[in-house]
């Protein structure tokens, strides 16, 4: 064995990873109560994992169940030792890779839908154009005055990344953005 690759009883032996680095969604279902939420984000955060998107809604209400909804990124391996980690966590009932899940049902991604609210500016000639973007992005007003608009948009992030790029030299004022809420296709639940 090469002296460069044994273990030196160190915790920082650790071969370079040269997987790439890609996005994946995952679903956690979790006992409704307090703390666990905070449980889950400090996992990510105690050992530097980021966390690009997160969700989190009660779903079973008479289970007393809430689904996590968490978009990191990272290597295949750091994947899977967020996912173990996860399991580990005493009320964390499942935890289920949907961008793995999703390859092997033989799709690209599972459905992912957020929701934004964008405050724009509207006055005069520009008024016109954001109505008319707005319109192509099928995003809806759903609060006007003379002064600005109030668009509610639903899709993917990039729908909304794009809808946000295009609007904001006519006046963009605010973003609010749920997060991602992701579900894989077929007939089977999670």
């Amino acid at each position: 064995m090469n002296a460069h690759l044994q273990p030196t009883g160190s915790a920082y032996f650790i071969q370079k990873e040269t997987a790439a680095v890609e996005n994946h969604t995952l679903s956690v279902l979790v006992s409704n109560e307090p703390g666990v939420l905070a449980r889950v984000i400090g996992l990510f955060s105690g050992r530097g994992y980021n966390i690009e998107s997160l969700t989190v809604s009660e779903t079973e209400h008479e289970a007393h169940l809430s689904r996590i909804t968490i978009v990191t990124r990272g290597t295949p391996l750091v994947l899977e030792q967020i996912k173990a980690q996860l399991e580990r966590i005493v009320p964390v009932h499942r935890v289920l890779d949907l961008t793995v899940r999703a390859r092997e049902l033989g799709q690209e991604r599972p459905i992912e839908r957020e929701v934004a609210l964008i405050k724009v500016a509207g006055s005069g000639d520009a008024r016109a154009e954001t109505l008319r973007l707005a319109d192509a992005f099928q995003a809806k007003v759903v609060d006007a005055t003379v002064e600005h608009f109030i668009f509610e948009i639903t899709g993917k992030s990039s729908k909304i990344d794009q809808f946000v790029a295009i609007i904001k030299p006519l006046g963009l004022i605010e973003i609010c953005r749920t997060g991602i809420a992701a579900m894989n296709r077929g007939s089977q639940g999670m």
